[in-house]
């Protein structure tokens, strides 16, 4: 499709374990709690970043650069039954949705056959059975990582690369009960804040700031 008449994309959510959580529970989490997603089946570290939405931070910024759409493009909604995984409207109002069961070996096979597909193991959705779609708005203040990849959409540089090694400790950080699960993006705002940014960072820069990154993490922990 031409990509001029792309308006916005937007990225489905299911929203975590902790969409209607009240503030105690989310300040308690544990680990266990944390890992227990309603919908999907993953590893441990992407599963806590659905819980933070810091997946949905780090697939904005990806959205942004594989397909050349700007960040004010690229929105964030609420789908709790994992169904539709994506959506791009069009600048005539029609939108086509990307939809399946939530199923990840769908989109790996999908991946490594492409521009192929091929039959696979995945389930179907069964149209001759009565099911329920729902969308809403995230509740920003509950999930504070979508800002985080927003503003790393929009500034590029070596926003994305601090943000995800930074996450990825922290989340470390956290299923080792070395942080509680409200402190993992504070950290991660708190280093993104402290980096020294640059526009148009070397391979060997960005792999720096990774380091780096990490380390302070490190030092937030044990601080």
């Amino acid at each position: 499709s031409n990509p001029q008449a792309v308006k916005r994309i937007v990225l489905t959510a299911s929203g975590g374990p902790f969409r209607t959580a009240d503030k105690a529970a989310i300040d308690d989490a544990t680990p266990d709690e944390a890992l227990n997603h309603p919908t999907w089946k993953m590893g441990p570290k992407v599963t806590i970043d659905s819980a933070t939405m810091m997946n949905k931070a780090l697939e904005i910024i990806e959205a942004r650069w594989l397909f050349g759409v700007e960040g004010e493009r690229i929105s964030v909604v609420i789908h709790p039954q994992s169904i539709v995984h994506s959506l791009v409207e069009f600048v005539d109002g029609s939108v086509l949705a990307q939809m399946s069961p939530p199923d990840m070996r769908l989109p790996i096979q999908y991946a490594l056959e492409y521009p192929d597909r091929a039959p696979g193991v995945a389930r179907r959705l069964d149209w001759q059975q009565a099911f329920r779609l729902e969308f809403e708005p995230p509740d920003r203040e509950r999930f504070p990582a979508i800002a985080l990849g927003e503003e790393c959409a929009k500034s590029g540089g070596t926003s994305g690369a601090v943000l995800n090694a930074a996450n990825e400790a922290a989340v470390g950080a956290f299923l080792d009960g070395e942080l509680h699960f409200t402190e993992i993006v504070p950290a991660c705002r708190s280093v993104l804040s402290a980096h020294n940014f640059e526009p148009n960072p070397t391979l060997e820069r960005l792999f720096q700031l990774d380091r780096w990154a990490r380390e302070e993490i490190s030092r937030w922990v044990c601080a």
